[in-house]
């Protein structure tokens, strides 16, 4: 059972288990400041639950590449080069460490 590391806390999930939505059950959130209220649900256009992700996840969605390639992830961090996945977009394969950067958006991956 792959386990998910996220703000000192592990958590067991199911091998393709969405990202989002289990850290959201484990009373987690993948969003910083009002976007946790202002966010896309999971549809994959706002960008807000953009989170880095090091370990064992699925192949990144052509929705993820599409709006990782947009400002503001783009200008700042590189996207998805820079390892940020859309925890909405984001299946679990295996063990994974996952980090919620600065920013409204979780943009700042150099900080």
């Amino acid at each position: 059972m792959p386990k998910i590391h996220f703000n000192n806390q592990s958590i067991d999930c199911a091998v393709g288990a969405n990202l989002r939505k289990t850290l959201l059950a484990a009373g987690q959130s993948p969003y910083n400041g009002a976007m946790k209220a202002l966010n896309c649900h999971g549809f994959g256009t706002c960008g807000t639950c953009a989170v880095r992700v090091e370990g064992d996840a699925a192949a990144p969605t052509k929705m993820e590449g599409w709006r990782l390639a947009m400002p503001p992830h783009n200008a700042k961090t590189g996207g998805l080069a820079a390892g940020l996945r859309l925890a909405c977009q984001c299946a679990v394969q295996g063990d994974v460490v996952v980090t919620k950067m600065p920013g409204l958006w979780g943009q700042k991956a150099s900080q």
